[in-house]
Protein backbone atom coordinates (compact mmCIF):
# COMPACT_ATOMS: atom_id res chain seq x y z
CA UNK A 1 0.00 0.00 0.00
CA UNK A 2 1.65 3.44 -0.96
CA UNK A 3 1.29 6.45 1.32
CA UNK A 4 -0.99 9.09 -0.12
CA UNK A 5 1.16 12.23 -0.98
CA UNK A 6 -0.44 15.10 0.92
CA UNK A 7 2.20 17.85 -0.95
CA UNK A 8 -0.51 19.80 -2.59
CA UNK A 9 -3.00 20.20 1.16
CA UNK A 10 0.90 21.57 2.61
CA UNK A 11 1.25 24.02 -0.08
CA UNK A 12 -2.29 25.23 -0.43
CA UNK A 13 -2.14 26.00 3.68
CA UNK A 14 1.36 27.49 2.96
CA UNK A 15 -0.48 29.77 -0.23
CA UNK A 16 -3.57 30.44 1.32
CA UNK A 17 -1.90 31.72 5.02
CA UNK A 18 0.45 34.07 2.72
CA UNK A 19 -2.41 35.59 1.01
CA UNK A 20 -4.12 36.50 3.57
CA UNK A 21 -1.17 37.66 5.80
CA UNK A 22 -0.35 40.11 2.98
CA UNK A 23 -3.98 41.01 2.61
CA UNK A 24 -4.44 41.86 5.66
CA UNK A 25 -1.59 43.88 5.69
CA UNK A 26 -2.09 45.37 3.34
CA UNK A 27 -5.22 46.50 4.77
CA UNK A 28 -4.26 47.70 7.65
CA UNK A 29 -1.06 49.73 6.12
CA UNK A 30 -3.56 51.55 2.96
CA UNK A 31 -7.07 51.59 3.39
CA UNK A 32 -7.20 51.43 7.16
CA UNK A 33 -3.74 54.04 7.49
CA UNK A 34 -3.14 52.39 11.09
CA UNK A 35 0.43 53.78 10.94
CA UNK A 36 -1.30 57.26 11.62
CA UNK A 37 -3.81 56.52 14.22
CA UNK A 38 -1.90 56.39 17.03
CA UNK A 39 -4.37 54.58 19.57
CA UNK A 40 -5.19 52.01 16.84
CA UNK A 41 -8.80 50.70 15.97
CA UNK A 42 -11.06 49.00 18.85
CA UNK A 43 -13.05 45.70 16.80
CA UNK A 44 -13.92 44.38 20.10
CA UNK A 45 -13.39 45.22 23.91
CA UNK A 46 -10.18 42.89 23.95
CA UNK A 47 -8.99 42.99 20.49
CA UNK A 48 -7.84 46.34 18.91
CA UNK A 49 -5.81 47.27 15.51
CA UNK A 50 -2.43 49.38 16.32
CA UNK A 51 0.42 49.65 14.00
CA UNK A 52 3.64 48.53 15.00
CA UNK A 53 6.73 48.09 12.86
CA UNK A 54 8.91 44.73 13.99
CA UNK A 55 12.29 45.07 13.18
CA UNK A 56 13.11 41.68 15.08
CA UNK A 57 11.74 38.58 15.50
CA UNK A 58 9.72 36.90 17.99
CA UNK A 59 9.26 38.67 21.37
CA UNK A 60 11.45 41.66 20.03
CA UNK A 61 14.79 39.50 19.80
CA UNK A 62 17.57 40.00 17.42
CA UNK A 63 16.49 43.81 16.53
CA UNK A 64 17.80 44.73 13.18
CA UNK A 65 18.71 48.28 13.29
CA UNK A 66 21.34 48.24 9.98
CA UNK A 67 20.56 46.87 6.88
CA UNK A 68 23.66 44.47 7.63
CA UNK A 69 21.42 42.85 10.50
CA UNK A 70 18.08 43.17 8.26
CA UNK A 71 19.58 41.10 5.51
CA UNK A 72 21.27 38.70 8.24
CA UNK A 73 17.58 38.17 10.01
CA UNK A 74 16.09 37.62 6.05
CA UNK A 75 18.94 35.03 5.29
CA UNK A 76 18.19 32.84 8.83
CA UNK A 77 14.83 33.12 8.21
CA UNK A 78 14.97 31.79 4.75
CA UNK A 79 16.94 28.92 5.55
CA UNK A 80 14.89 28.31 8.45
CA UNK A 81 11.66 28.32 6.08
CA UNK A 82 13.70 26.41 3.36
CA UNK A 83 14.45 24.00 5.98
CA UNK A 84 10.21 23.75 6.95
CA UNK A 85 9.36 23.27 3.61
CA UNK A 86 12.01 20.23 2.86
CA UNK A 87 10.33 18.99 5.95
CA UNK A 88 6.85 19.72 4.47
CA UNK A 89 7.64 18.11 1.69
CA UNK A 90 8.93 14.66 3.19
CA UNK A 91 6.69 14.42 6.03
CA UNK A 92 3.64 11.70 5.76
CA UNK A 93 1.02 12.46 8.26
CA UNK A 94 -1.72 14.44 6.66
CA UNK A 95 -2.07 16.77 10.39
CA UNK A 96 1.69 17.71 10.25
CA UNK A 97 1.61 18.66 6.24
CA UNK A 98 -0.85 21.09 6.74
CA UNK A 99 0.62 22.14 10.30
CA UNK A 100 4.04 22.54 8.69
CA UNK A 101 1.73 24.88 5.69
CA UNK A 102 0.88 27.04 8.49
CA UNK A 103 4.53 27.48 9.75
CA UNK A 104 5.83 28.20 6.38
CA UNK A 105 3.05 30.49 4.74
CA UNK A 106 3.73 32.93 7.72
CA UNK A 107 7.45 32.48 7.81
CA UNK A 108 7.94 33.81 4.02
CA UNK A 109 4.71 36.88 4.84
CA UNK A 110 7.21 37.74 7.79
CA UNK A 111 10.00 37.43 5.37
CA UNK A 112 8.37 39.49 2.56
CA UNK A 113 7.61 42.39 4.50
CA UNK A 114 11.22 42.52 6.31
CA UNK A 115 12.80 42.25 2.47
CA UNK A 116 9.79 44.70 0.92
CA UNK A 117 9.52 47.33 4.24
CA UNK A 118 12.50 46.42 6.18
CA UNK A 119 10.17 45.51 8.90
CA UNK A 120 7.33 43.14 9.77
CA UNK A 121 3.72 45.24 9.60
CA UNK A 122 1.94 43.82 13.32
CA UNK A 123 -1.40 45.02 13.83
CA UNK A 124 -3.23 42.34 16.15
CA UNK A 125 -3.32 43.78 20.06
CA UNK A 126 -5.20 41.08 22.44
CA UNK A 127 -5.66 42.56 25.58
CA UNK A 128 -8.33 42.35 28.77
CA UNK A 129 -7.49 45.50 30.43
CA UNK A 130 -4.03 46.55 30.55
CA UNK A 131 -3.36 42.76 30.26
CA UNK A 132 -1.69 41.54 27.39
CA UNK A 133 -0.87 37.64 26.80
CA UNK A 134 0.95 38.40 23.39
CA UNK A 135 3.15 41.21 22.22
CA UNK A 136 1.24 42.91 18.86
CA UNK A 137 1.17 40.22 16.59
CA UNK A 138 0.09 39.40 13.31
CA UNK A 139 -1.67 36.48 10.71
CA UNK A 140 1.92 35.30 10.33
CA UNK A 141 2.81 35.07 13.76
CA UNK A 142 -0.24 33.30 14.48
CA UNK A 143 0.14 30.66 11.59
CA UNK A 144 3.27 30.13 12.91
CA UNK A 145 2.63 29.59 16.37
CA UNK A 146 -0.82 27.26 15.75
CA UNK A 147 1.29 25.04 13.43
CA UNK A 148 4.43 24.70 15.87
CA UNK A 149 1.76 23.86 18.81
CA UNK A 150 -0.32 21.56 16.03
CA UNK A 151 3.11 19.39 15.71
CA UNK A 152 4.39 19.45 19.17
CA UNK A 153 0.84 18.26 20.34
CA UNK A 154 0.67 15.64 17.64
CA UNK A 155 4.82 14.74 18.20
CA UNK A 156 3.65 14.70 22.39
CA UNK A 157 0.58 12.85 21.66
CA UNK A 158 1.18 10.22 19.37
CA UNK A 159 4.63 9.17 21.18
CA UNK A 160 2.98 8.78 24.33
CA UNK A 161 0.09 6.26 22.41
CA UNK A 162 3.15 4.99 20.62
CA UNK A 163 4.93 4.33 24.28
CA UNK A 164 2.20 2.58 25.86
CA UNK A 165 1.21 0.08 22.74
CA UNK A 166 4.81 -0.48 22.94
CA UNK A 167 5.07 -1.85 26.56
CA UNK A 168 1.90 -3.72 25.66
CA UNK A 169 3.66 -5.91 23.73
Amino acid sequence: MSAVNHRPLGLTVAIVTLALDQLVKYSVTYPLALQSRLEGIDILPFFRLRWLENRGVSMGFFHADTDVMRWALVGMTILIAGFVGVWMWREKARQDVAALGLVLGGAIGNIVDRMRLGYVVDYADLHFGEWRPFLIFNLADAAITIGVLILLARALLLRDKGAKTETLK
